[in-house]
């Protein structure tokens, strides 16, 4: 998966700026050269972007059945890539009174739209009620908001950046982020 969103939309922390990315003799990319080399890799592949706001892309697996799901949903204008499984799932469509059918992907775009609309729930409070191994994306074209976050038991990893134009770039594919982003990456806080 790869989200990148442009440094508008969401503000990369100071920490993710190395000074070491200046005397390297590798350079950091433009999100459309990043996208078009994630995209690259695979003939499923596909993407969807909102001008120089955001891109999103995903690769499906190649897998039929996996315990570590790759997932991407669409639901009112907000948009989630979700990676892992939680185990807690069916507990939780119930809690939200949600269909059998919702998946996990698609139980994040309902919970991401609990905390926006029926507030004020700190987000941490929905966190800690997902148990499994995850990591996800979901970006909100409506509201322009970016929410990502990743499960503490690092079953599931992705990594962060920032790319020549100052936009933040998150994947689970380090390769992607390291030719990306030059040294200006590291792993994607857990928590979060």
């Amino acid at each position: 998966m790869l989200g990148i969103f442009n440094k508008e939309l969401v503000q990369p922390p100071q920490e993710l700026n190395s000074p070491a990315s200046l005397n390297s003799s590798l350079k950091p990319k433009l999100p459309k050269e990043i996208l078009n080399h994630f995209i690259s890799h695979s003939s499923n592949a596909f993407s969807i972007g909102f001008g120089d706001a955001m891109s999103l892309a995903y690769i499906p697996p190649e897998k039929t059945y996996s315990i570590h799901q790759r997932l991407f949903c669409g639901i009112d204008d907000i948009y989630c890539i979700f990676l892992g499984s939680l185990n807690n799932l069916s507990s939780l469509i119930r809690q939200y009174g949600l269909s059998k059918g919702t998946n996990e992907a698609m139980f994040v775009v309902e919970a991401y739209r609990t905390l926006r609309d029926r507030g004020p729930y700190p987000a941490d409070q929905v966190l800690k009620d997902l148990d499994g191994s995850f990591g996800f994306v979901v970006y909100d074209n409506k509201a322009r908001t970016v929410f990502a976050a990743l499960g503490a038991n690092e079953e599931i990893r992705l990594f962060w950046g920032i790319a020549a134009d100052g936009s933040v770039v998150i994947s689970d594919n380090l390769d992607v982020i390291k030719a990306s982003c030059a040294k200006s990456y590291a792993p994607f806080p857990t928590g979060m």
